[in-house]
């Protein structure tokens, strides 16, 4: 009757994990879908950038292989019909390198990592908007201000949605073990029984005994 039991309460379990499964699957490749679309049917690279960095990060919630294919999807522009955005040349390995750089601190631990990931996204960023007409007087669209707009806005939106899912699930997976165990703690005093040993008879009192 337990192993039965047991069976029956772990198949609710399996079925739970994977239908988590196939809608983390789902959702991922419909982000990537949607960005794929975006691509081959390119407009102007303000929107397009935003829709890159934004639509990659959420990707990656479903799943870190998510990410890292939105990321080359980002060149999918070069290839389309339409001709590419203006500037896409520039903004794909500049922004694209960042996103690699963002997922690679991002998937090295939880929520924790999140600022240092920010900044490893923002910092090369705003380094090459400061001086990249320094190194290179052509390099201009970085120092546009739709650029670090867009870029930082889908950047920090992601993170914020990574931010709350990595905490909801934090707080379900406690909340998850303490129901677990305190089952086990709560020990019903009815299923506790006290043996006492048999008190040995001296030798010889039935004998004593007057009949």
């Amino acid at each position: 009757m337990t192993g039965a039991t047991s069976a029956s309460a772990a198949r609710p379990a399996r079925d739970r994990s994977g239908l988590r499964t196939a809608l983390r699957l789902l959702g991922g490749w419909a982000l990537l879908g949607l960005l794929a679309w975006l691509m081959w049917t390119p407009g102007a690279w303000p929107a397009l950038l935003l829709a890159w960095v934004l639509l990659t990060l959420l990707a990656d919630e479903f799943g870190g292989w998510f990410g890292y294919l939105g990321v080359l999807l980002g060149g999918l522009a070069f290839v389309a019909p339409t001709p590419e955005p203006a500037g896409w040349s520039v903004i794909v390995p500049l922004v694209g390198g960042a996103l690699v750089a963002l997922l690679l601190v991002k998937h090295s631990g939880g929520p924790f990592v999140l600022p240092f990931a920010a900044a490893i996204f923002a910092l090369p960023l705003l380094a090459v908007a400061r001086f990249g007409t320094k190194l290179d007087p052509g390099l201009t669209l970085p120092g546009e201000p739709a650029f670090l707009r867009n870029a930082l806005l889908a950047m920090a939106v992601a993170l914020g949605v990574s931010l709350i899912r990595q905490v909801t699930e934090a707080v379900l997976r406690r909340r998850a073990r303490r129901r677990a165990a305190a089952p086990a703690a709560a020990v019903p005093l009815a299923a506790v029984t006290f043996e006492f040993p048999d008190t040995p008879t001296p030798e010889g009192t039935d004998a004593a005994r007057p009949g």
